[in-house]
């Protein structure tokens, strides 16, 4: 099965059409105010609405406010969301909506639980764990916590860049890739060479 790709952290209709037109799967829109990469509810809207047909977007929250989550929901209509921080299940499960529950991998935390807690999640995206911070960061995390036998989807990212997505695939063999600072040229604004490469390596390790 090719691996999917989920270029995040899009805030210019530009980055994600050119993330369509290189072949990605979804373009992630973040909805938290201390992020760098945080996009305004209007211009969200107008990214999704500019998107070619089956290409995904999700709505990627920390510890959203109840009403946060609603207000994205109404104005932007994302396919999917992604819960970044330490929400309880019961919170993500309660849209109706679909959702991704992410994690930041450390040495002594227990995926096989984590993931039993949020059995109903589409899958567990795994990022490193940089204290302070939730998502984003460019660091990488050991591949080898992992286990094997998850039960749900693997989404990697953390860290993930041109150079290194090959050899994470092949390691991993996650059912996608999430990508952000990795492909850009500014925080927020992606790079159109890194975003070519980083498809051309994806593609590379499907072979």
């Amino acid at each position: 099965m090719p691996t999917r790709v989920k270029i995040c952290g899009i805030t210019r209709i530009e980055d994600g059409l050119l993330a369509a037109r290189l072949g990605a799967d979804a373009i992630g829109l973040v909805f938290f105010a201390q992020s760098p990469r945080n996009v305004a509810l209007p211009q969200a809207a107008a990214i999704g609405r500019a998107l070619p047909p089956f290409v995904s977007t999700v709505g990627l929250f920390v510890n959203p406010r109840r009403e946060q989550v609603e207000a994205a929901l109404a104005a932007v209509r994302p396919d999917l969301l992604q819960f970044h921080g330490e929400e309880a299940p019961e919170l993500c499960r309660s849209f109706g909506v679909p959702y991704l529950k992410a994690v930041r991998v450390k040495p002594g935390l227990d995926l096989l639980q984590y993931a039993t807690r949020y059995c109903d999640a589409k899958g567990l995206l795994l990022d490193a764990f940089v204290e302070g911070q939730h998502g984003g960061t460019g660091r990488s995390f050991d591949w080898g916590l992992i286990p094997r036998g998850l039960p749900l989807p693997v989404v990697l990212s953390g860290g993930l860049e041109p150079g290194n997505v090959a050899a994470a695939i092949k390691r991993v063999g996650p059912w996608a890739v999430d990508v952000s600072s990795g492909v850009e040229a500014a925080k927020g604004i992606k790079d159109a060479a890194k975003l070519a490469a980083f498809m051309q390596g994806v593609r590379n390790a499907d072979v």
